[in-house]
């Protein structure tokens, strides 16, 4: 396996549209000592506030929140196709009820003290700059059906949080 190298912006030859709609990812974030991840598949990159950015969303109810809220940096990590499987993993089960990154047969790693997953191609290291509830009553007209789409019937009441983190590395392999 190869060794993760940095990356500058300006070096960068991806698609923010197959990363996250298509390949998907993993959001990783510690609480104390404790460690946990889920698989996202929404997101995007771009210029805020005159730095380099990520942002996901995440429902209220995912045990990763909690890690996401108490900790002042997160990462994002990227894998090529041959971890679907764990990434589904990482989606279906709560790190509440066992250690699913140990169970997915992934390995968590540290840069900086921020722990991402050691088996992706391509991560980013966030520092959390901003984050806001995306409440229904706020879709516009040309946000039309989406209200009834994402957030009704077993998901009634259960938004998602946008979290806004700066980008202080990317690393790839």
């Amino acid at each position: 396996m190869h060794v993760f190298q940095p990356i500058d912006a300006n070096d960068l030859e991806i698609n923010p549209f197959e990363l996250y709609g298509k390949h998907w990812g993993a959001v990783t974030a510690m609480n104390g000592k404790k460690v946990n991840a889920m698989t996202i598949a929404w997101g995007g990159m771009g210029v805020l506030w005159g730095v380099n950015t990520a942002t996901i969303y995440v429902r209220q109810t995912r045990y990763t929140k909690e890690f996401l809220d108490a900790s002042d940096t997160f990462s994002i990590s990227f894998f090529n196709d041959t971890y679907k499987g764990a990434l589904k993993y990482l989606g279906q089960v709560s790190g509440r009820d066992e250690d699913k990154i140990k169970n997915a047969r992934l390995h968590v790693n540290l840069q900086d003290e921020t722990p991402f997953i050691d088996e992706a191609n391509f991560v980013l290291i966030c520092k959390k700059l901003y984050c806001l509830d995306l409440p229904t009553d706020h879709f516009t007209e040309g946000g039309d059906g989406m209200a009834e789409k994402f957030y009704s019937d077993e998901d009634a009441g259960n938004i998602h949080t946008m979290y806004i983190g700066q980008i202080l590395t990317m690393m790839a392999r």
